[in-house]
């Protein structure tokens, strides 16, 4: 009996097989097949949305192309104007130690005890000076050239018979650039 059982169970198992592979090709026959022209249209579809990401994706890049370059320029900037303010709060410790060397007076220059000290003013001066030449500040010349209100601010005029008309006379304080921005401009006396 257990093996005409065994012989039932697997003649009854081939029916359900039988059946599922019959039910199966059914269904695989239900489900229409897709045309070429579909699948065409699927792929320019497809290729249409793959164009329109690659083109999202490059506005992207170049948007932050654009935001880093700017953000340098700022930083660039900032770092220009802190200089540029610094120099700025330099310049009277300059002037100061220039009008100090111009009025010593002559018999203090011939006293062999003071000469050490002049000599000591004269290089912290220079020192100064070499300091922000490095940083690109440079002298705005004046005296004998034509008034250029770009770099000089007039403050009076004097009658110099020996001199042209608007031509400067006498420099009254330094003006300074940094690179090709003033950063002060030289106050100057110039002839009618």
């Amino acid at each position: 009996m257990t093996k005409k059982h065994h012989k039932e169970q697997e003649e009854i198992q081939e029916t359900i097989n039988t059946g599922a592979l019959e039910q199966s090709a059914d269904e695989t026959v239900a489900i229409p097949a897709a045309t070429e022209a579909d699948m065409e249209a699927e792929i320019a579809a497809r290729d249409a949305e793959i164009q329109k990401l690659r083109e999202e994706v490059m506005r992207r890049a170049a948007e932050f192309e654009n935001f880093r370059k700017q953000k340098e320029r700022e930083a660039a900037q900032s770092g220009t104007r802190m200089l540029e303010n610094t120099v700025r709060d330099l310049l009277p410790l300059l002037d100061d130690l220039k009008r100090l060397m111009e009025h010593i007076p002559a018999e203090l220059q011939e006293m062999a005890e003071a000469r050490p000290f002049i000599e000591g003013v004269e290089l912290i001066r220079k020192n100064f000076t070499s300091l922000l030449e490095k940083k690109g500040v440079k002298e705005i010349e004046a005296l004998g050239k034509v008034l250029d209100v770009n770099f000089h601010e007039a403050i009076t005029q004097i009658d110099a018979p020996d001199a042209e008309p608007d031509t400067i006379v006498q420099e009254y304080q330094t003006g300074y650039t940094l690179g090709d921005r003033v950063i002060r401009h030289a106050k100057v006396i110039v002839a009618r």
